[in-house]
């Protein structure tokens, strides 16, 4: 019996919104390497080293004038010494004699090692991926190590050779190396600023292989 009441009826259940779409994921940029996480400062430095072994290393000096040089190729390569004249020559000749060594005693292997070393570190330092750059820092460290050890070796060769004939002429007070015309000046060896360029070269270029290596996730 409907009793003119209206009839009450169910409220429908509660329907929760659709969840907002996703937002779009966008890859963040790549982060640019910078110019030490590339190969150019590295090949650049070890292309440098390897080229200054075309110039004067080292230069016998009388007083301040230098009158014999050798670069670090003719070094490696056992060449005679550029002299500015014939004296020069002799003397050289007496001191290989009076040190018992050809040339200057083991500088020649060690100069061939450290061109051979800034050669590899080029290839090492242009190959991708940390192992290169670790090998490449390895060279330049060898390279500078080899490099000072040639530079005592020929410190000692030259030493001892005026140090023999200093003996010899104090003995027999005979000059066999005719030192005695330049009168009271005194030879000396000095290495030039290429040798200590090429020096820095191989150590920058260790420290920029070093720098490089972060670069790389493995």
């Amino acid at each position: 019996m409907d009793s003119g009441q209206p009839t009450s009826s169910t409220p429908p259940l509660y329907t929760p919104p659709p969840p907002p779409p996703p937002a779009p994921s966008f890859a963040p940029a790549a982060v640019a390497p910078g110019m030490f996480g590339t190969s150019i400062p590295s090949t650049v430095s070890f292309v440098v080293a390897v080229l200054l072994f075309f110039l004067p290393f080292s230069e016998i000096r009388c007083g301040s004038t230098s009158f014999m040089n050798q670069t670090g190729l003719g070094f490696a390569l056992g060449q005679e010494w550029k002299l500015s004249g014939g004296y020069g020559k002799d003397m050289l000749k007496e001191m290989d004699s009076k040190t018992g060594e050809k040339k200057t005693g083991n500088a020649q292997y060690f100069i061939i090692a450290a061109f051979a070393l800034g050669v590899i570190g080029i290839l090492f330092s242009v190959t991708g991926g940390k192992t290169g750059s670790r090998l490449g820092l390895v060279s330049g460290i060898a390279g500078a190590g080899v490099l000072i050890a040639f530079m005592f070796d020929v410190k000692k060769w030259f030493n001892e050779g005026m140090a023999k004939q200093a003996a010899e002429k104090a003995s027999s007070g005979t000059d066999s190396l005719g030192l005695d015309k330049l009168g009271d000046v005194k030879l000396s060896l000095a290495f030039t600023p290429w040798f200590y360029i090429a020096l820095v070269a191989f150590l920058a270029a260790s420290f920029f292989c070093y720098r490089r290596m972060p670069a790389f996730k493995t």
